[in-house]
């Protein structure tokens, strides 16, 4: 949202204004949690998917502008930028030996973030389970697996090295909102909007296995038969526009997202939390638990080739999730050093 207002602002007062065409994006955050609270009352993953596929669209969208934009500068700058080794190392380059090695730690960190969809697997493949045949929902649920994995590795491997290729050195965090390009500002908009719309819609697809799982153990566990927490409904109305909406699931769900969001203004650092966020749980949830329980499901003997492939692989992951968490740890320190995080118009 910020990067919508400093694009037009760029294209009317020049590309040097940087300063004059600065701002937080705390205020922003605050937009954008509010939107959150509103989508948050959806009561399941299988009620939103129309929210998901509209999220979907503007993801592959905005990545489509972005490729798009960076072949054009490749193109206007008759050479393909960047070198196999990354960003040179001296005093010249502004960047010490420690800094590349714990920044290429938190880029593991990244692209183990992008890949870390099983919790939310877990919770599509449920829904399915409830509405469909076993032997459907087994051919869905691969066919998934396989066209999301391919289309994900292809786009992001497209958007990283055309990225690189267009700027090398001087590319910027993200094409879009680090201002790698200036025009055509109109498209750029389009872009942002879209970058908008899905992370409105990620939050979501995120949020609801957590949403789901803590409003059944509410429901079964804590305070079961409670009419609170399943019959009792309260209808809202705004105009002529009616809303039922569940007390304990508004409070509850409310009180999450305020809490993200507090953080999020506090920690705005999205390249190295979302490197800390992928690297802390891409060994646990998407290699750990899914290995052991398909060697639990397919009775693995202990010690056979297979088990010992399986365990080799949880190890060698569980190696990277532990470099990525501490090269992502170092990167919001380094972050934080130069943030105020009271500071509203910074």
């Amino acid at each position: 949202m910020l990067a919508i207002k400093r694009a037009g602002c760029f294209h009317v007062r020049g590309r040097d204004q940087r300063e004059a065409c600065g701002g937080s994006s705390r205020p922003y955050m605050l937009v954008y949690g509010g939107l959150q609270v509103v989508f948050s009352q959806i009561p399941d993953i299988d009620k939103m998917w129309w929210l998901s596929t509209l999220a979907s669209v503007m993801s592959l969208s905005y990545s489509a502008i972005g490729i798009a934009l960076g072949v054009a500068q490749i193109i206007s700058n008759g050479e393909v930028r960047g070198t196999l080794t990354g960003v040179f190392v001296g005093a010249g380059a502004g960047v010490t030996s420690m800094q590349k090695v714990w920044r290429t730690l938190q880029a593991f960190g990244n692209i183990a973030f992008a890949y870390g969809f099983s919790f939310i697997l877990l919770e599509i493949q449920d829904t399915l389970k409830a509405v469909a045949p076993p032997s459907t929902e087994t051919k869905v649920m691969r066919k998934a697996v396989a066209m999301s994995v391919a289309t994900t590795t292809v786009v992001y491997l497209l958007c990283g090295c055309v990225g690189y290729a267009a700027f090398g050195a001087e590319s910027p965090d993200n094409l879009l909102t680090g201002f790698g390009f200036f025009e055509p500002f109109w498209l750029l908009d389009l872009a942002n909007a879209g970058v908008v719309v899905h992370l409105v819609g990620t939050y979501q697809v995120v949020a609801q296995p957590v949403f789901a799982f803590l409003d059944r153990r509410a429901a079964a566990a804590a305070w079961p038969g409670s009419a609170l927490l399943g019959r009792k409904r309260v209808v809202v109305r705004v105009g002529s526009l009616a809303l039922e909406v569940s007390p304990f699931r508004l409070a509850w769900r409310t009180a999450f997202v305020c809490v993200t969001t507090a953080a999020s203004t506090l920690l705005p650092f999205f390249g190295a939390m979302v490197g800390l966020i992928g690297a802390a749980s891409f060994w646990p949830l998407t290699v750990y638990f899914p290995v052991e329980m398909y060697i639990a499901q397919r009775r693995v003997p202990r010690g056979s080739a297979r088990w010992l492939s399986l365990q080799t692989l949880s190890a060698g992951c569980l190696v990277v999730s532990v470099a990525a968490s501490a090269g992502s740890i170092a990167g919001v320190v380094e972050a934080f050093k130069a943030h105020n995080p009271f500071c509203w118009t910074c």
